[in-house]
């Protein structure tokens, strides 16, 4: 079957600074309960490059190997890691501007999803996904602060 979930949040800053924010995976444990270790590049990447993640789940420690299928940015950026468990992940994020800031939206899909997910499944992935976007916000206004104090003069 194929699986779909969406979430979003507004955030006080440009497209450019949540995108850089986000699509360096070294920031993902920063705002991901399930995140724990990164192995590649500590910066946004790009089309084509690949990462390591390991997710602490209810399961164990899981390894999973991501493609960037998709780097426009600060539009859109996209990745992909296949599993034995549940099939393909698919994961895309979206970066609009709204006046001065920007909604940003994380997709998580899975299209060739095993089964329907549980209410409890549901409810976990969408507290997860409410504290790290609120993780997000927070990591990124308060670096967006910084960075503009550093901008005045003294």
């Amino acid at each position: 079957m194929f699986f779909l979930r969406k979430h979003d949040i507004l955030i006080g800053a440009p497209p450019e600074a949540v995108f850089d924010y986000v699509c360096n995976p070294h920031s993902w444990p920063e705002w991901l309960a399930a995140s724990h270790k990164i192995e590649g590049p500590d910066r946004a990447l790009e089309l084509g490059q690949t990462f390591r993640e390991e997710w602490q789940i209810r399961r164990g420690v899981i390894a999973l190997h991501w493609k960037v299928t998709e780097s426009n940015r600060p539009g859109a950026w996209t990745c992909e890691a296949d599993t034995d468990f549940i099939g393909p992940i698919v994961i895309r994020y979206t970066f609009e501007k709204e006046g001065g800031d920007t909604r940003y939206t994380r997709q998580l899909s899975n299209p060739k999803r095993p089964s329907e997910p549980t209410e409890d499944q549901l409810d976990r992935m969408d507290e997860e996904a409410r504290v790290g976007l609120a993780n997000i916000k927070r990591q990124v206004e308060q670096r967006a602060v910084a960075f503009n104090s550093t901008l005045q003069p003294r």
